[in-house]
């Protein structure tokens, strides 16, 4: 099939999420199921420079967003049998930070007829195009009302239905170059919103894992959408993301200083190299736990802030955090690592080098999340050895099983209830496990088992891919 997608942020071009790291990858996996694969997406102001020297100009033209006429360049690169597409407009997409500008509704309904009219005026043929998030959210309901000269089946993928792009009633007749008859379509709680439009204009819609695609069809976690993807539910399904289990490679990686692969004895080396760095107690018997994380209440950052006064006092134990967001919450991290500076470090903000090495330092990695669509963290643990301890919501549910000592089963720790109380019950569950080396080496092995790659995830898109070819397009009015 000839397939494309689009979104706004993809490694290793720009990246501020997850969704980069599906973006990335993804398309990738798709061209080894013998697809053509094309991605759009606007050229930031951080493409890597060699990126940009590799850039081949396309076609210049002028955009319409209603009585705007803006420029557009269009920009091809080329790379893993995978073809980007730049949409160019630095007045729009020249910023940083990229997302939360008092403009993004005008910003995005561009990028919107931006790749529309490449689309047309390149003449593409595409069965399928695949759109990411609130920010392309439009396209789906512009393709149902003929916006490109051929029709291509709509796949729309939530990647996190909190964020939605909702912007005032005036957008409609500002911005947007639909009729009157397509409003209702967009409309939700007397604003326009971006995620609606597709969600109820897609052929078919996907959520990044199965829990999760169950869980937004209830008031708790539908965010207000929980009617309209009831309504949906039959052509509604979720498909746990995977990582790039070669660029996620402890065996190979450079930020480092002791590579290794299935080696715990390399693993307590680059524990004591860490505890070295941030000025802690060197002690490789000492079980070290990792938080790498957006520092805000859907993360269940309170819970570890909480109760680490009650669990530095009793255990032996040292935590190494990394993040940045809610004030509140980077003082609780740093009054902790004042408090315990042999045992605690916090480093506020990303450091991509210094999470790669936590990830290899660490025993534990933390996500004891309210919600969590699908996380990548918790894969990355894997991947690099380290046990996951988790909260069952969402791709966390899906991803890890929680280790049962009597018949060896699961690849990390998990609890339910999100309460300081079974938080602290699995933490402390965890470090008893860290002194029984039997069971401890047992879970090892079951992580070593353990695969996050996407070869399975692409073959479930693909999957999605013929059913909605051969099924037909979706009518609302077929509900």
């Amino acid at each position: 099939m000839k397939i494309a997608m689009v979104a706004t942020e993809c490694t290793p071009f720009f990246k501020t999420g997850g969704l980069a790291d599906v973006i990335g990858s993804l398309p990738k996996a798709l061209t080894h199921l013998d697809h053509e694969l094309t991605v759009f997406l606007p050229k930031t102001a951080s493409l890597p420079s060699i990126v940009l020297e590799q850039l081949e100009w396309v076609e210049t033209f002028d955009v319409a967003v209603k009585w705007r006429n803006q420029h557009c360049a269009v920009l091809r690169y080329k790379e893993h049998q995978v073809t980007y597409y730049f949409i160019e407009n630095d007045y729009y997409f020249d910023r940083i930070p990229f997302y939360g500008q008092a403009d993004d509704g005008e910003r995005f309904a561009f990028f919107t007829h931006a790749v529309l009219d490449t689309i047309n005026r390149l003449n593409f043929t595409i069965d399928i195009l695949h759109c990411h998030d609130w920010q392309t959210g439009l396209i789906p309901a512009y393709i149902k009302t003929g916006a490109l000269e051929s029709q291509p089946k709509i796949i729309y993928t939530i990647h996190n239905l909190r964020y939605q792009g909702v912007f005032p009633h005036s957008v409609f007749d500002d911005l947007l170059h639909l009729n009157e008859q397509h409003r209702l379509g967009l409309e939700h709680n007397e604003n326009i919103n971006f995620m609606k439009a597709a969600i109820y204009h897609a052929d078919w819609i996907t959520t990044v894992s199965p829990t999760y695609s169950e869980e937004i069809q209830t008031p708790a976690f539908g965010e207000g959408l929980d009617r309209l993807l009831c309504e949906r539910k039959h052509s509604l399904s979720g498909i746990v993301n995977g990582i790039d289990e070669e660029y996620y490679n402890p065996s190979k990686d450079f930020h480092i200083p002791y590579t290794y692969h299935r080696q715990p004895e390399k693993k307590q080396e680059n524990k004591k190299a860490l505890q070295d760095k941030l000025g802690l107690t060197i002690s490789e018997n000492t079980p070290m736990i990792a938080l790498i994380s957006r520092l805000v209440d859907e993360k269940g950052v309170s819970l570890l802030v909480d109760t680490a006064d009650e669990l530095l006092r009793e255990e032996d134990v040292q935590l190494v955090l990394l993040g940045s967001g809610d004030a509140h919450l980077e003082e609780q991290l740093e009054r902790l690592a004042r408090t315990h500076p042999e045992r605690v470090s916090f480093y506020k903000g990303f450091n991509e080098k210094l999470a790669a090495f936590m990830y290899a330092a660490a025993d534990f990695l933390l996500m004891p999340s309210k919600f969590e669509p699908c996380g990548l963290s918790q894969l990355i643990a894997l991947r690099y050895e380290t046990v996951p301890i988790v909260r069952e919501t969402g791709g966390l549910k899906d991803t890890i099983s929680s280790f049962n000592e009597f018949n060896g089963e699961g690849n990390g720790l998990s609890f339910t209830n999100y309460n300081e109380r079974d938080f602290l019950y699995t933490v402390r569950r965890g470090l008893w496990l860290y002194r029984v080396e039997h069971l401890w080496n047992q879970l090892l092995q079951n992580i070593y088992q353990s695969s996050s790659n996407w070869v399975h995830s692409a073959k479930a898109y693909e999957n999605v891919y013929n059913h909605v070819m051969t099924k037909g397009a979706w009518d609302q009015r077929d509900e």
